[in-house]
């Protein structure tokens, strides 16, 4: 798993680089690494086309379908654009590596819900907050065709870790009730979505030993929607995020300095071994 993980995000981060609509080739090389890693793992990979700033863009999503009655569906999304000037290993090749290797570890699963697994395209500004967002185009699709989200997980920076002391900031207001080293993944939420928190931080604890803390807040908190959750916050849908806490932490955070060695892919393996764990138990 660690190697796999290492591999995967050195392709998209090293080999492919900057990926955006300024670099339309870039973009595409790493929708179709991100395809022919699915395919390879024996998935069908639906294309969801458009057009914005004048070059075609796709979200691509691959499904685990249930085998129960239940009509919920449970969602896990990555963005694999990254922010121009930065190769992007941990913002967000290191989500887009675990979506790859959640898919492998659920393989052949049988389950009761089904899960699916989504590579959004353009999070990253200038699109945040736009309805070109790819995930945007995407939640806004599945409110039209009434489909039952029960919960999106946000995998948005997976792979910084520190046990110094003071490694992790917060925001003045939750240093008192948080560890000041960052040695931790975190699961936060908007305060309409706290049920679904506490339901997958309980699968989670069930799936792994990792260390975890949750936050349910206001979206006002610095950083707690900044990513595609906000898309179905937006759209109606319960959404987490499951980050590294991204500048709270990370000192190359939207920086050139976002380059594959920086990241602890031993601790980046059991998170994603827990993410798997989680949405199985979830799904059952």
């Amino acid at each position: 798993m660690e190697a796999a993980l290492r591999t995967h995000v050195s392709q998209l981060a090293d080999r492919i680089g900057e990926r955006h609509v300024l670099r339309p080739a870039a973009l595409e090389a790493a929708e179709a690494y991100i395809r022919e890693q699915w395919q390879a793992l024996g998935f069908q990979v639906a294309r969801q086309a458009y057009v914005t700033r004048g070059v075609e863009c796709a979200n691509l999503e691959i499904t685990l379908a249930g085998t129960g009655r239940a009509a919920e569906t449970l969602l896990a999304g990555a963005h694999y654009d990254s922010v121009p000037g930065t190769p992007g290993a941990d913002d967000n090749a290191s989500g887009v590596a675990a979506l790859i290797e959640i898919a492998r570890l659920l393989r052949g699963r049988s389950s009761a819900k089904t899960i699916r697994l989504v590579a959004f395209v353009n999070e990253e500004p200038p699109f945040f907050y736009d309805g070109d967002m790819g995930s945007a185009v995407y939640a806004q699709a599945a409110r039209r065709r009434g489909e039952r989200i029960q919960v999106m997980f946000s995998l948005e920076m997976l792979g910084y870790y520190s046990d110094a002391p003071g490694s992790q900031a917060l925001p003045p207001y939750l240093r008192f009730f948080y560890p000041d080293r960052g040695d931790f993944i975190a699961f936060v939420s908007n305060l309409r979505s706290r049920r679904a928190l506490r339901w997958a931080v309980a699968a989670f604890r069930a799936s792994s030993d990792f260390p975890l803390q949750h936050l349910a807040g206001p979206a006002l908190i610095p950083g707690l929607s900044w990513s595609d959750h906000l898309s179905f916050w937006r759209a109606g849908y319960p959404a987490v995020m499951v980050t590294d806490t991204a500048f709270y932490r990370y000192p190359h955070y939207h920086g050139p300095g976002d380059t594959p060695e920086r990241l602890d892919f031993a601790r980046m393996a059991r998170v994603v071994e827990g993410l798997a764990g989680m949405l199985a138990r979830l799904a059952d």
